[in-house]
């Protein structure tokens, strides 16, 4: 074969399994058998082969590419990857409208996108001149990691763009105005498609039963295979595993307009990426409501899990009016799935020690499969919560996920009780130092006082120093500091920066790379600043928003361990109760200590980050959290309070303004009507701080 013929062929297989690809990935609807597929693309790498100067990176036998390294490279995202806040009735629906209509004004034309909510990994791709040129995950959101050579071995995945054509089937997605959709003619010069790489059920459960014959570990539920599928070391495992890909939103394009979500859709659709069959528009919004609860209802007869469905404004100009609070688009929402409830046998009642000395009670479950995942922990909250169902040791309870997430036990089912039945007594002495424990008057949680020496919290308060809200140390999760701890290593938090690598030699798991990538990272650690060191610190009630209070106010962590009470008072958005645990935290020598340590080891003790103002709608208000919040943290529900000017306090006067009540809420409920202070869910703090 010339080499003329050569390429003439190549660019016509090319050609030909793109359109192979379009039609098994994008319509399901493949015009050849596998095998027939197959031949063709042993063809191709075969002129490849004899041709090397022809292979194209965006040729289809390009989707396997090198092995990459064991750290993927970061990417910052051109535009930030929002979250979703969530519905999870009709009521938060129409309430979630209403504030819509209340920015956009009551006579506004609305229209609405809804879209299927894959459980799956969320990607970000870039194109440039119609080639693939960047593949990310989500990450933060503001930063993700490259994956881009295993998201070439993904089908759905175009390397190259197809150009719109007429014909294509996304112009006749049809809606109640219009029997098709207006589509660019040409290909944009950049942009970035955004969705959602998953894996079908069916698909799933033939992975897991390969690899539970080949006696390897088997996955949890589909969304984790398909992340862990995607962050393969090596692209040909990933090229192994069925994952496929949905698109779901343009990011930023350059080259051509699109003024709403239905036509980006319908674009996309044209330019060969799969897109969602079961997203419909809607102009009436009990319309809307409607296709919600039959989705619901077809919850269990998807080819795919789904934990939910995505109600987007359509018009991209009014997305742009609406806007975003914090990393949640006030255009878009979540209706998520009614939490999934099963029934099993409640073994035994463990406790667990925390950082700051809390004692958690924890169920350990007969195997239940909740939503596809196996729980056999869930938590109990507290000893009371324990006490008011009458919860006991062989009982068969029911639990429940929250938010499709996470597994409680909602309580016992009696009439199953035949007398075997064991109440619980919670331990008088903490598991771990047999210190006896202690309860603040007024507070659910018991607490193991050995703040200093007690082996599980100094696991837990090293976990806590590395995490990404306070030092930042990649390479240090949960077994690490068991083992830190359990070896001698680390007598406090501070002994980490004392480590060596000698110290690591023939321990498992540690190779000179990860150990040489490890203290490099601890090493970085130091530049963090102050109030991110205070965070890490540990101290009761001192979070990101009350850390960054104290190191602006102050500048220097001297200043703050010499401030009396008052002082700390004095300071806008610190209160009494975190004054005071300030204060007691450096009151002890073991603190004093440590602090010297960390100065010694070369952290940075001064210096602080400045907080984002977002608006002043909450200025003068006070609150107190309490329970657990549907979508928010304990610190993020505050750090939102403070980004509007609002203060957090910890205990419930004549003076609180509301009360931000969430699931199992404690004595502070109690004390909100006894003084009759109004109450909030976490809707109602998002009203107030939008």
């Amino acid at each position: 074969m010339t080499e003329t013929d050569a390429g003439r062929r190549i660019a016509e297989l090319h050609a030909i399994l793109r359109e192979h690809n379009y039609r098994y990935y994008v319509l399901d609807a493949p015009s050849v058998s596998d095998a027939a597929y197959d031949v063709l693309m042993r063809e191709l790498r075969d002129l490849e082969a004899a041709h090397p100067d022809m292979l194209a990176p965006d040729s289809p036998t390009q989707r396997v590419g090198a092995p990459v390294s064991s750290q993927f490279a970061k990417v910052r995202h051109p535009q930030q990857m929002l979250s979703l806040g969530n519905a999870f009735d009709e009521a938060d629906l129409r309430a979630w409208r209403e504030r819509v209509l209340k920015i956009l004004g009551a006579d506004a034309h609305l229209a609405y996108v809804v879209e299927p909510k894959i459980d799956g990994l969320a990607i970000a791709l870039t194109y440039r001149a119609g080639l693939l040129a960047v593949g990310a995950t989500r990450g933060d959101g503001e930063v993700g990691e490259d994956v881009t050579a295993n998201l070439r071995t993904v089908g759905g995945v175009p390397l190259a763009l197809r150009e719109p054509q007429q014909k294509d089937e996304g112009r006749r997605m049809k809606d109640e105005e219009s029997s098709f959709i207006f589509l660019p003619s040409s290909l944009p010069s950049s942009i970035e498609v955004r969705g959602e790489v998953y894996m079908r059920s069916a698909d799933f459960e033939a992975l897991n039963a390969g690899l539970a014959a080949a006696g390897e570990k088997v996955f949890a539920n589909a969304r984790n295979s398909a992340a862990g599928s995607l962050r393969q070391k090596n692209p040909a495992l990933t090229a192994a595993r069925p994952l496929r890909f949905f698109a779901y939103q343009v990011g930023p394009l350059e080259g051509v307009e699109l003024t709403c979500q239905w036509q980006a859709l319908a674009y996309l659709r044209a330019l060969g990426f799969p897109v969602n069959r079961d997203a419909c528009r809607f102009m009436d919004f009990d319309a809307v409501l409607a296709y919600c609860r039959e989705w619901m209802a077809r919850r269990d007869d998807l080819a795919y899990e789904a934990d939910g469905i995505v109600v987007k404004i359509d018009d991209f100009g009014q997305q742009r009016e609406l806007g975003v609070v914090g990393r949640d688009p006030r255009w878009a929402i979540a209706y998520k799935f009614p939490a999934r409830e099963a029934t099993t046998r409640l073994r035994n009642i463990t406790v667990n020690v925390g950082r700051t000395g809390v004692v958690t009670p924890g169920a350990e479950l007969e195997p239940v499969v909740i939503g596809g995942v196996t729980v056999r922990n869930a938590s109990l909250h507290n000893a009371d919560y324990i006490t008011a169902r009458d919860i006991r040791i062989g009982d068969d309870v029911l639990v429940k996920r929250a938010g499709d997430v996470i597994p409680y036990v909602i309580g016992p089912i009696t009439s199953r009780r035949d007398g075997s039945e064991q109440p619980w007594i919670f331990p008088a002495c903490c598991p771990a130092c047999a210190t006896p424990l202690e309860r603040v008057e007024g507070e659910a949680a018991w607490r193991c006082p050995n703040f200093g020496i007690c082996p599980a919290q100094l696991v837990r308060r090293v976990e806590h120093f590395v995490s990404r809200s306070a030092l930042d140390i990649v390479g240090i999760g949960e077994k690490q500091a068991e083992l830190f701890v359990s070896a001698g290593m680390v007598a406090d938090v501070a002994d980490l920066y004392a480590l060596k690598a000698a110290q690591f030699v023939g321990v498992e798991g540690f190779g000179p790379k990860k150990i040489a990538n490890l203290l490099a990272a601890i090493e970085d650690s130091k530049t963090r600043p102050l109030d991110r060191l205070l965070v890490g610190l540990g101290i009761r009630f001192v979070g990101g928003v009350a850390a960054q209070d104290l190191a602006r106010h102050f500048g220097d962590l001297s200043a703050i361990i010499a401030a009396s009470q008052a002082d700390l008072e004095g300071i806008d958005g610190v209160g009494p109760v975190v004054a005071a645990s300030v204060v007691d935290f450096f009151q002890h020598p073991v603190n004093l200590a440590l602090v010297e340590k960390l100065r010694a080891a070369g952290l940075t003790l001064s210096g602080g980050t400045p907080r984002v103002r977002r608006g002043d709608g909450l200025v003068g208000k006070t609150f107190v959290l309490t329970g657990t919040l549907p979508t928010l943290t304990r610190e993020q529900a505050a750090e939102l309070i403070a980004a509007h000017g609002g203060k957090v306090s910890e205990s419930v006067s004549k003076k609180t303004s509301y009360v931000v009540a969430g699931a199992s809420a404690g004595s502070k409920l109690a004390k909100a009507a006894q003084l009759g202070v109004p109450v909030l869910d976490e809707a109602g703090l998002r009203e107030l701080a939008p």
